[in-house]
């Protein structure tokens, strides 16, 4: 039987990595996932892998780059002001195609921000925050569970599409604990990684790995002939994802007049103000996003042709609220419930069930 413990959601990102295969660790610690950095520097000497509290969030991003191109599973974490010092390597790690993961518990902003809990960083991870347009697999898990299974799916998602993969959490994912249940997640067999850089005592004559970010900024990395064909692969791999790897989970939405979307800690809040509505008469519903990129763009447009109307809740000004509308395709309403619902400054606690169920009856 798997084993069950009693864990932050900062704690359970490691033990899923751990369970993943993954041995490689290199970060700067960042509140509110200091934890997360924590568990590594005390558990990867135990099992013989490698730790370093690199310089700067940057330096973490150029050592995932170091060793997803020798092959190896590795992780970075990071928050707020962190995670946009990582953005050019993040760049980078997509044009090299380079496998691995980097989680994120996000915090609030903009700029150095705040140490409380926010969702932030929506638009950043699921554009790509860095120059020139590439795409990131996205995962948003809503427990302790889930911060640990995702990261395995990480993993595999990333040596699958040879990719870098984000895991998206918040500060109150990560500071929050539940019972977890530790086991290694069997996937589908992947290929050889037959690109990695290897030693020159492991080379023949006929091997020539070499990855890069290109020369000169024009020339793509072998086995691309030219630039367009470079360009052609990364298009066709982004078609993959968005047909193959989009995510969901539905609750009470057969029969919903008003469908809540919202992801991570919020997801929580609304699927017990969702249980309170519903006590009361109305018909709510609620649709998480597991995968934040791709989007479940087709659920929600079909939704929405159904006359489904739609209340966007989020620990922020507005992001996720964006992609509703885009989905929507202005066939249906779509309300809004943002960081404000704290009634700040003065107060800088989490959006609660009653506050979204408020809400709920006004829309309604």
């Amino acid at each position: 039987m798997p084993e069950r413990i009693l864990v932050q959601g900062n704690e359970s990102v490691g033990w899923g990595a751990i369970s993943a295969g993954c041995r490689h660790f290199f970060g700067y610690p960042i509140t509110p996932q200091n934890e997360i950095t924590e568990f590594f520097a005390r558990e990867l000497p135990e099992i013989g892998g490698v730790f370093v509290q690199s310089e700067s969030e940057a330096a973490s991003a150029a050592m995932l780059y170091g060793a997803a191109a020798a092959g190896v599973r590795a992780i970075t974490s990071t928050s707020g002001a962190g995670w946009g010092l990582m953005q050019e390597g993040m760049s980078q790690l997509a044009n090299a195609e380079l496998p691995c993961v980097i989680v994120n518990m996000q915090r609030g902003g903009p700029g150095q921000g705040t140490t409380r809990h926010a969702q932030m960083d929506y638009l950043s991870t699921t554009r790509g925050g860095g120059q020139g347009g590439y795409k990131t697999i996205v995962l948003a898990p809503a427990s302790v569970q889930e911060c640990h299974d995702l990261v395995q799916l990480a993993f595999h998602l990333a040596d699958k599409y040879r990719n870098p993969m984000v895991v998206l959490g918040d500060g109150i994912l990560g500071q929050m604990a539940e019972l977890l249940e530790r086991s290694t997640i069997e996937f589908d067999p992947l290929p050889e990684k037959d690109w990695t850089i290897r030693s020159m005592g492991e080379r023949d004559s006929e091997t020539h790995n070499f990855i890069s970010c290109g020369q000169g900024g024009v020339i793509p990395v072998p086995p691309y002939t030219s630039y367009g064909a470079f360009l052609q692969r990364l298009e066709e791999k982004y078609w993959a994802i968005s047909a193959d790897e989009v995510r969901y989970e539905t609750y009470h939405s057969e029969d919903a007049r008003l469908l809540l979307v919202a992801y991570g800690s919020t997801a929580r809040v609304c699927q017990e103000a969702v249980d309170m509505a519903r006590a009361e008469g109305l018909r709510a519903g609620l649709l998480r996003p597991i995968s934040l990129w791709p989007f479940p763009t087709d659920v929600i447009r079909q939704k929405a042709a159904s006359g489904t109307e739609f209340l966007v809740v989020e620990d922020s000004l507005g992001q996720l609220v964006d992609d509703v509308r885009y989905a929507v395709e202005g066939k249906s309403q779509v309300h809004f419930l943002g960081i404000l619902a704290r009634h700040l400054p003065t107060d800088g606690g989490m959006i609660l069930p009653d506050r979204v169920l408020e809400e709920i009856k006004k829309v309604s």
